[in-house]
């Protein structure tokens, strides 16, 4: 009888998201990095308007009042914009035009596991690059790595931590392949790659309106390369891949920069003071410049706290694998979730 599935497919173990909690049941959830704070008023106020013609309708298969919307935000040329439904569907854009057997992908390790997902999928073959204790890029083994794509998140998840943007322009200029940066927590840190992508035809920056904009729940994200990428890419997405909701939605969400600015401002204050009250307690905290705190409890026992603080109905995220399993992420929240995280850690200690 023929296998249903591929080979690769049936050996994979698929991507882990984060925990949810049942609808109405009440934790602190400081677990999946979501901005603690509510959405621009002026992209509810669109999302209550929506009428009829926009659910009857197919959505514009090139969202483009996303793609202008970003443009005026960023200032960089709409038609240089490509947008998903979030960035992860970018990414997937990304694996299926350029990744197969015998083209591999490259990034460094720990970081944000679902690339070596997409990987899978197209059974290409994946160089996973150790990052150091400090988590600085390991750029001369990604170089010399041949990938057909390097990745790299930063602001790097779980560390939280943040490679110089001169580190990667001398690295897109090493690569043979595209380079791909990630930068899904970028609202959070001091600077970013956006000028590289003018300067460097391989580069593509990618940004999400799930931290910063506090959309995690719309699904939107997008994609900032050099012209030449964009006809290939768009041959492998889904046709109507981004709803006209959110596309409405995002699009008031992007031209509110203030809003969104005021908002990531109060996390750097709140993640400041929650790093602080952490080393207190003997955590190791690594610096960072992202919505959450990769922390490392005193005595390792990453899995017990972890256990510990659910029982205490809050939620932080624990990676049981290779040089996370010592170590917690745990999402910046608003101030009185942050303190209640910490009295129960010093309730545990």
């Amino acid at each position: 009888m023929m296998k249903w599935f591929r080979d690769n497919i049936d050996r994979m173990a698929g991507y882990v998201p984060g925990e949810q909690p049942a609808p109405g049941e009440k934790v602190i959830k400081l677990n999946t990095n979501e901005n603690p704070y509510p959405p621009s008023p002026p992209a509810m106020e669109v999302l209550r308007s929506v009428d009829a013609d926009c659910l009857r309708r197919y959505s514009d298969p090139m969202a483009d009042v996303v793609r202008q919307a970003a443009g005026r935000a960023l200032g960089v040329p709409s038609e240089q914009v490509l947008v998903g439904n979030g960035s992860d569907d970018v990414l997937a854009m990304i694996f299926r035009a350029c990744c197969a057997p015998g083209r591999r992908a490259a990034y460094p390790m720990p970081t944000y596991v679902y690339y070596r997902t997409l990987a899978e999928i197209q059974a290409a073959d994946c160089v996973e690059v150790a990052f150091d204790d400090d988590y600085a890029l390991p750029a001369d083994a990604l170089a010399d790595a041949n990938g057909a794509v390097t990745f790299v998140a930063n602001p790097n998840s779980p560390s939280a931590t943040f490679t110089p943007v001169d580190v990667l322009d001398d690295l897109a200029g090493r690569v043979g392949g595209l380079l791909v940066i990630d930068e899904a927590y970028v609202d959070f840190a001091d600077d970013c790659a956006l000028r590289l992508v003018g300067k460097h035809a391989n580069v593509i920056v990618l940004r999400t309106l799930s931290k910063g904009y506090s959309l995690a729940g719309l699904r939107l994200g997008f994609g900032i390369m050099s012209p030449a990428l964009m006809p290939n890419l768009v041959k492998v997405k889904d046709h109507y891949n981004v709803d006209a909701v959110a596309a409405a939605v995002g699009a008031a969400a992007l031209d509110d920069q203030a809003w969104m600015k005021a908002n990531a401002e109060r996390v750097k204050a709140s993640r400041s003071r929650l790093a602080d009250d952490l080393g207190r307690l003997g955590f190791r905290v690594w610096p960072s410049q992202a919505n959450f705190l990769m922390a490392r409890p005193p005595d390792g026992e990453a899995e017990r706290i972890y256990s510990g603080l659910k029982a205490r109905r809050i939620l932080v995220r624990y990676f049981k694998q290779p040089r996370l399993e010592d170590k917690l992420r745990v999402t910046v929240g608003r101030d009185e979730q942050n303190a209640a995280l910490v009295e129960a850690l010093g309730a545990m200690a």
